[in-house]
């Protein structure tokens, strides 16, 4: 079972975080594939650089030492998705990751997603969400369901262009994308008068 999950990485809003590890530790727990930190940890010099490379490509470089309750909303989730990484999974699936986050946190997770898909080739990602406008500028593909089943999938651009995002939250919106990034509109009723 844990070489299953070494395989396949995973990132959740409720990933349970129940011990106060450092950034760095919750990292290393990736080495084996669990939520605590295993004693006798002792990582080898290229874990130990791996680590610091995925502290540094999410963006905590200067919290690595910092425990969960000093952290923000995202940032929790950021150095998850590093400990994710440390197996070197294939596929990557990301849970509604921008959940809990204020807005500045979301844009932040959302650009270290973006610096993740730019410097890596691997693993492929899956990123599930209920705000498109999260999706990062490297996305390629979309899926949207409702009620459980597949509406219609393919290109992104092609699905956040067409009618079918109405016709998927059952409301009248019409996405843009500027460099990359998808903004949500909707259209409201004229006022009266």
């Amino acid at each position: 079972m844990r070489r299953l999950r070494s395989r396949v990485g995973h990132v959740g809003p409720r990933h349970p975080l129940r011990s106060l590890l450092t950034v760095r530790d919750v990292v290393l727990t990736g080495l084996m594939v669990s939520v605590e930190r295993v004693p006798p940890l002792s990582p080898t010099r290229d874990e130990t650089a791996a680590t610091e490379s995925l502290v540094d490509l999410r963006g905590l470089v200067d919290l690595r030492e910092a425990r969960r309750p000093v952290l923000s909303r995202g940032q929790p989730t950021r150095a998850l998705i590093a400990r994710s990484l440390m197996p070197s999974p294939r596929p990557l699936l990301l849970d509604d990751p921008a959940t809990g986050p204020d807005v500045a946190g979301r844009e932040q997770l959302i650009d270290r997603l973006e610096v993740l898909g730019l410097t890596r080739l691997e693993p492929a990602s899956v990123l599930v969400t209920r705000h498109l406008e999260e999706l990062p500028p490297g996305t390629t593909h979309a899926m949207l369901l409702r009620d459980g089943r597949c509406l219609v999938a393919g290109r992104v651009g092609e699905i956040l262009a067409g009618l079918q995002a109405s016709a998927c939250f059952d409301h009248p919106v019409r996405f843009t994308q500027v460099d990359g990034w998808w903004s949500v509109w909707t259209r409201r009723p004229a006022p009266a008068g």
